[in-house]
């Protein structure tokens, strides 16, 4: 075991917008040394956040990468530390970012709880079966409540939070941590800006609640070997501190238990031992499974360990383009290594890619280095083509890693540039910014010329119109936001196609007998299962078939929207042994599904949006009457510290300028979050209207 692995540390910091992750990883690089000056996000000075739109929004848009090295009992750790949005618009960076790492910190704001995007990042890092600790920020915040949090993570996200310290006071009050681990009490000293503290007894007033959760500690420990239950039940005091390390480490990496503590990054308390906890209880690249691919010509499954002696592979999580290097790839390596100018395997494209020089990141600053090894992550400049989600390998021992699934844009905008001159210069940045962002979507309309651009919302095309206005010099004209509606059908119907084209020659023969109709629950796109037996329609014309009909899905029949779900059953059917070939089978599924559609009862599917409003009491009355009025379905209403919080599930298209409305509503005091659901069935009475202005919209437009 190489020890340089064993003291690497890849995690990422998660949580709801506004919780503190920019600020509480400013605190990071400065303790660990790597900044000589703390970074303020209200400043617009913060390291990670190093786009002019971030600077000015204050918010965290695009995750940024950093190496900093902590030294922890007399060892030096390298922690490789990816700061990620919060704002639901940009999730896809968490998406990505948590694909490629071992831990994550899951940041609490110790007023807000549980919010509806830390809702969301948990759930993406149980995806990816992430091992994470929580740190409970903003301690010293009025209305602060530390163990209001844990409950909240307990009940809300289905976990086990495990408290490793207790708050020494809180809002103004807050000064410090008893450590319920080694059992002492930690005091910040402010003049040292938190970079000191002293070690001292846990405080009288103390001294009752600390024993009771230090209990609680020790016996959840003591479950996790039959050794250590033993010496629970002769003298629990003779389990050591390393011995309740060892268990909740154990417990952290098997997903088990979530160790929580607190602090206040902003007052500079409580972030060396955050550092201490993510080298102590998250896991090093041993400690995660091999990681498992397919062999694209075998297409048997293999498996990489994370050691240089293995075949080099690594997964591409991110593009960007840099104005000084070109494109730039961060990439995580799972095994082998890599060292600048070697010649790599992209297999997902089957083209080979030089890596001309390799970098280790530090926010938007690299620093070139010759070799970067497994379990490392490091950037690549000087390809061709690398994507999103691509895999690169050794030529000779090729593999194919689990691609990253992105959601599907919600909203979308027309736009055009306001001089004719900068059309192909348009088409040019929008092309490097869909490779940047698989959540970008652009497509030009075939009715009527038109660009369309599409995100996950308003603010995400804010920013990507903004960046072409700075980074492209292209002014562009906007249409209004329109909603990203989806088509489904309702009824399963059988139907025979027969697609026959003569011209002199050779012509053109394909005849298919399906049955079409809503897919399985849960399944989305085509579902296509091949019921043709004794050879009537032959085995190379079936893909085919299922391509024509995947096609035909982009466009719908009620107003051209994309079609959420199809099941095609193929039943029967036949050829010509001389007309017949793949396009005439492709030509005859998309002819067959335009004229099976009207028969089959098309719906229009809405996007619907999970809600959450905080405001004053005062207000919930006005804010709930606009709510429905919005057609919104309210789902509970609960208190949040000194204020109240709705959730509700509303339809998109009600929620175009909401934040402006709730602002004037709540003379400024509220604020909301949205988040997508699901796609659920329009109201009939809606759907014509719709459809009408869809159309007129696009002739108008």
């Amino acid at each position: 075991m190489s020890d340089k692995l064993k003291y690497t540390r890849n995690i990422g910091i998660m949580a709801h917008i506004d919780a503190g992750k920019t600020t509480t990883t400013e605190r990071i690089l400065y303790y660990s040394g790597v900044n000589y000056r703390m970074g303020e996000v209200h400043d617009g000075a913060a390291t990670m956040d190093f786009m002019v739109q971030e600077q000015e929004r204050g918010i965290t848009i695009s995750s940024a990468a950093t190496t900093v090295f902590w030294d922890y009992h007399n060892q030096k750790y390298k922690i490789n530390i990816i700061d990620t949005p919060g704002h639901v618009d940009f999730t896809v960076e968490v998406e990505r970012s948590l694909r490629v790492l071992d831990g994550a910190v899951a940041l609490f704001c110790a007023v807000g709880g549980v919010e509806p995007q830390s809702e969301t990042v948990w759930k993406q890092a149980n995806k990816y079966k992430v091992p994470r600790i929580s740190f409970i920020n903003k301690m010293d915040r009025s209305g602060a409540d530390f163990f209001n949090v844990v409950n909240q993570i307990r009940e809300r996200l289905d976990a086990n939070p495990v408290p490793l310290q207790l708050p020494i006071g809180s809002e103004e009050d807050f000064i410090g941590v008893v450590d319920l681990i080694t059992n002492k009490a930690y005091v910040w000293d402010d003049e040292s800006l938190g970079a000191n503290y002293e070690e001292g007894p846990i405080p009288g007033d103390m001294l009752e609640l600390a024993a009771e959760y230090r209990a609680k500690l020790i016996e959840g420990v003591a479950e996790e070997s039959e050794e250590l239950f033993e010496k629970f039940l002769t003298d629990s005091s003779s389990i050591t501190k390393e011995e309740m390390i060892a268990a909740i480490r154990k417990a952290t990496l098997e997903l088990r238990i979530t160790p929580v503590i607190c602090g206040a990054s902003f007052k500079n308390k409580g972030v060396q031992h955050l550092l201490d906890a993510i080298v102590t209880f998250l896991p090093n690249p041993y400690d995660v499974e091999a990681v498992k691919g397919t062999n694209p010509y075998s297409e048997k499954e293999e498996l990489r360990n994370p050691d240089i002696n293995d075949p080099f592979c690594a997964l591409a999580f991110k593009i960007t383009t840099d104005p000084f290097m070109g494109r730039v790839a961060f990439f995580r390596v799972y095994s082998g290594e890599l060292k600048s100018g070697a010649l790599v395997l992209n297999t997902n494209t089957g083209k080979k890619e030089r890596i001309s020089r390799i970098f280790q990141m530090h926010a938007n600053k690299q620093n070139p280095i010759d070799v970067v090894e497994a379990g490392d992550i490091c950037t690549a400049v000087g390809f061709k083509e690398i994507r999103t989600g691509d895999t690169l390998s050794d030529e000779k021992h090729p593999i194919v890693l689990e691609t990253i699934s992105f959601p599907d844009p919600v909203i979308s905008v027309a736009i055009e540039p306001k001089t004719q001159d900068d059309i192909d210069k348009l088409n040019i940045a929008l092309q490097k910014l869909t490779k940047e962002d698989p959540t970008f979507v652009v497509k030009v309309d075939s009715e009527t010329g038109q660009t369309i651009i599409s995100g996950m919302g308003e603010l995400h095309l804010d920013v990507i119109t903004d960046r072409l206005k700075r980074e492209y010099r292209i002014e562009v004209s906007k249409g209004a936001p329109q909603v990203a509606y989806k088509e489904a059908f309702v009824s399963t119907i059988k139907h025979h196609e027969i697609y026959k084209k003569q011209t002199g020659g050779r012509g053109k023969f394909a005849d298919i007998v399906f049955e079409m109709g809503p897919a399985d629950q849960n399944v989305r796109g085509l579902q296509f299962i091949n019921k043709v037996t004794g050879g009537n329609i032959p085995k190379e014309f079936i893909p085919s078939v299922e391509n024509g009909f995947r096609q035909a899905m982009q466009n719908g029949i009620l107003a051209g929207f994309p079609v959420d779900n199809l099941k095609v059953t193929l039943l029967d059917g036949s050829y010509h042994s001389v007309d017949s070939d793949p396009l005439s089978f492709e030509i005859a599924a998309r002819l067959a599904f335009k004229e099976a559609a009207p028969k089959a009862h098309a719906v229009l599917l809405e996007p619907i949006m999970n809600l959450e409003v905080v405001c004053p009491e005062e207000y919930i009355g006005e804010v709930t009457g606009d709510l429905n009025r919005r057609r919104a379905n309210l789902e509970r209403i609960e208190v949040k510290g000194n204020m109240q919080a709705v959730k509700a599930l509303v339809p998109l298209s009600e929620m175009f300028g909401y934040v402006t409305t709730l602002r004037s509503l709540t003379s400024g005091r509220g604020t909301s979050t949205m988040e997508f659901s699901h796609y659920s069935e329009t109201p009939a009475n809606l759907t014509d209207d719709i459809i009408y202005k869809t159309k007129g919209y696009l002739i108008k437009a």
